[in-house]
């Protein structure tokens, strides 16, 4: 059975509003962890801990970012348990940043806060993150090379965060932000492939005028 568009439609706009809802939210909490953090001389002690946060406890036991994200599950519950699983292992400026999180019901968004909390740290410190996305693995002097050609041209400091990716048969495809810089081959011969396909697709075009308007006509 065919989905009605109009529903189609009223639910992808919700998502893209409940995504934008989300962010806003993320920014306001992870610009508050970074004022604590500055406050307390240790920024980089406690993003480092909000890390392991999210890769040593959210993503080893996604049951309790489930209890913690739901909404059935009550503030003073959800404290007890940050209490019982975290008290003796993170930060006391952590551990308080959280349950003021939980009062406000938006323990749901720590993957995001902890996502805005590099984005502001970043831009905070003159960083600007690179996608650097290879056919295969590239040597350091390579990265250095591509490290330098980008400082000139950003705005910051590159992070160059390097990913292998085969499918792109070789060359290079750099990411800053929205923005992509392709170099690969894989996108070279799509490019051609495309271009000789509307150069035929012209071809015929024409000559079907020629056809339908003979000159002296």
């Amino acid at each position: 059975m065919s989905q009605d568009p109009t529903a189609r439609d009223a639910r992808l706009v919700a998502e893209m509003e409940a995504d934008v809802g989300v962010e806003h939210v993320a920014d306001v909490y992870a610009e508050a962890f970074l004022g604590a953090a500055e406050s307390a001389g240790q920024t980089e002690t406690l993003l480092a801990e909000l890390d392991s946060l999210v890769t040593d406890v959210l993503d080893r036991f996604p049951k309790l970012e489930e209890v913690l994200a739901s909404a059935r599950i009550s503030h003073a519950e959800k404290v007890g348990l940050l209490d019982r699983t975290l008290g003796s292992h993170a930060s006391a400026v952590l551990l308080n940043f959280l349950k003021v999180v939980s009062r406000h019901g938006r323990l749901d968004c720590l993957r995001a806060v902890h996502h805005q909390a590099h984005e502001l740290y970043d831009r905070m410190r003159g960083r600007v993150r690179v996608q650097l996305t290879t056919a295969a693995p590239v040597d350091a002097g390579l990265v250095a090379r591509i490290t330098q050609n980008l400082r000139a041209v950003l705005d910051g400091e590159p992070v160059v965060q390097q990913i292998t990716d085969p499918d792109l048969i070789g060359g290079i495809v750099v990411r800053v932000g929205d923005t992509v810089y392709d170099g690969s081959i894989a996108t070279q011969l799509e490019n051609t492939r495309q271009q000789m396909i509307d150069r035929s697709a012209h071809e015929i075009q024409t000559r079907r005028d020629r056809f339908r308007n003979p000159a002296g006509d």
